[in-house]
C-alpha cells in the first residue's frame, strides 16, 4: 500500500515538473518575441544626382590693370587718391616734363627751318621748269634744282616725323586712366623718382569678371568647354550658375593644376577683383542611393546606418558603415555601403544596437527614382 502511494506521488511530481518546464519555455518564447523593437523602414532607391567637386577660385577682372609709367622722372602732380572713381582718359599723375618739352621745342624749331628751305625750293623748282621750257636754262640746271627740292622735302618730312614722335613721348609724362574704374592703392609720393618698373597705382572695373578655377591634373580627362560651374556662398547656396569658357592647354607648374575660366555676370553680388569664392564644377549626373538625413548615426568620426536583415519573418538590425557625399534636399547621397533595395531603418536608430531584433513596420513607398 505504502509502495503504491509513493509511486503515485512521484508520478504526480513528474507531471507537475513537466508542465512547469513547458510553461517556462512558452514564457521565454513569448518574452523573446516581445523584445523585437518596432521600427519604420524605407527601401533604398536610386536617384539621379550631380557628380561635382568644390574648389577655391579667384575672381579676376579682364578690366584690371597696374598702371606703370613708360618714361622716367620725378612726380610733380598726383591728382587722385585710393578709392576715387575715374573716367577713361582722366589725368591721374604728371611726371616732370620739362626736359622732354625742351626737346619738343627744339625739334619744332628745326622743323620750321626745314619748312622754310622746302618752301623756297618749291618755288625755285617751278621757276627753273619755266626757264627750261623757255630755253633759257639747261637740263643740268633743272636737274640740280629738282634734286635740291627733293632733298629739302625729305629733310622737312623727317623733321615733322621727329617732332611728332617727341610730342608722343611728351604725352607719356601725363598718366591717364585707361578705362572707367576705381583707383586702388597709391604707393608713390609727390617728388618720387619713378621708372618704367614702378607701379603707380591700379585701375579696376568690376565688369567682365571671371572665376579662375584650378582642377587637379588627374581630372584632366573630364574637363571640357561648356561644363556647368556653380558659384557657392558660405552657406552652400548656389548664387550663380555659369559654364567653363576657357580651358588651359597647359598645366600650371606651381599648382600642378589645370586652369579653367568661367564668366561671372551677377553685378548685384558685388564681387571684387582677387576675391576668393567657392566654385563647384559639375562633372555630370549618375544614379546614386539617397537616404534620409535622420537615418544616419555618427560614432567616432564614422557614419553608420541600420538596415533590417532577416528571413522567415524574423529581422535584425545590422549596422553598416557608409560613405556619404553631399545633400539633396533632406537626403544624403550615398557613395558606398548601401545598394538599391536595402531595407533602411529610418526611426528609433538611437535605441538600436547591431544584431538587435526589430519588427519592420514599413515606411511607405521608396523615394522617387528621378531621371531613371
Amino acid at each position: 500500500m505504502t509502495r503504491s502511494v509513493l509511486l503515485s506521488v512521484l508520478a504526480s511530481g513528474a507531471m507537475v515538473m513537466a508542465v512547469g518546464c513547458k510553461q517556462q519555455k512558452a514564457a521565454k518564447a513569448q518574452a523573446g518575441a516581445m523584445q523585437a523593437t518596432p521600427v519604420q523602414t524605407q527601401t533604398v532607391a536610386l536617384s539621379t544626382v550631380e557628380q561635382s567637386s568644390d574648389y577655391v577660385s579667384t575672381i579676376k577682372s579682364r578690366r584690371s590693370v597696374s598702371i606703370m609709367p613708360q618714361v622716367d622722372g620725378n612726380l610733380t602732380q598726383i591728382l587722385v587718391k585710393s578709392g576715387d572713381r575715374v573716367k577713361a582718359g582722366q589725368l591721374l599723375m604728371v611726371i616732370d616734363p620739362l626736359r622732354q618739352q625742351a626737346t619738343v621745342d627744339s625739334l619744332r624749331a628745326t622743323e620750321n627751318q626745314k619748312k622754310a628751305l622746302f618752301d623756297f625750293n618749291k618755288v625755285e623748282i617751278e621757276r627753273q621748269r619755266k626757264l627750261f621750257e623757255a630755253g633759257v636754262t639747261s637740263r643740268d640746271t633743272l636737274d640740280q634744282a629738282e634734286q635740291s627740292f627733293n632733298n629739302t622735302r625729305a629733310d622737312y618730312d623727317a623733321a615733322v616725323a621727329s617732332r611728332k614722335s617727341s610730342e608722343e613721348q611728351l604725352g607719356y609724362y601725363r598718366i591717364r586712366a585707361p578705362f572707367d574704374g576705381v583707383i586702388g592703392d597709391v604707393p608713390v609720393h609727390l617728388g618720387d623718382y619713378v621708372t618704367a618698373a614702378t607701379i603707380l597705382t591700379t585701375d579696376d572695373e568690376n565688369k567682365d569678371l571671371e572665376a579662375y578655377i584650378y582642377v587637379p591634373t588627374e581630372r584632366s580627362g573630364d574637363v571640357r568647354i561648356g561644363m556647368p560651374v556653380q558659384i557657392i556662398d558660405g552657406d552652400g547656396k548656389v548664387i550663380e550658375s555659369t559654364k567653363v569658357a576657357f580651358l588651359s592647354p597647359q598645366v600650371d607648374t606651381q599648382l600642378q593644376g589645370i586652369l579653367l575660366k568661367a564668366p561671372v555676370h551677377s553685378a548685384a553680388l558685388a564681387f571684387r577683383t582677387a576675391q576668393l569664392v567657392k566654385a563647384r564644377v559639375v562633372w555630370g549626373n549618375a544614379p546614386k542611393p539617397v537616404i534620409p538625413v535622420l537615418s544616419v548615426t555618427r560614432l567616432g568620426g564614422q557614419t553608420f546606418v541600420y538596415v533590417a536583415e532577416g528571413q522567415d519573418g524574423k529581422y535584425q538590425a545590422k549596422q553598416r558603415a557608409v560613405t556619404l557625399g553631399g545633400t539633396v534636399d533632406n537626403n544624403y547621397i550615398v557613395l558606398g555601403g548601401l545598394k538599391a533595395g536595402d531595407k533602411l531603418i529610418v526611426s528609433g536608430t538611437q535605441f538600436l544596437r547591431d544584431g538587435a531584433p526589430v519588427m519592420p513596420l514599413g515606411g511607405g513607398p521608396p523615394a522617387p527614382q528621378a531621371g531613371l
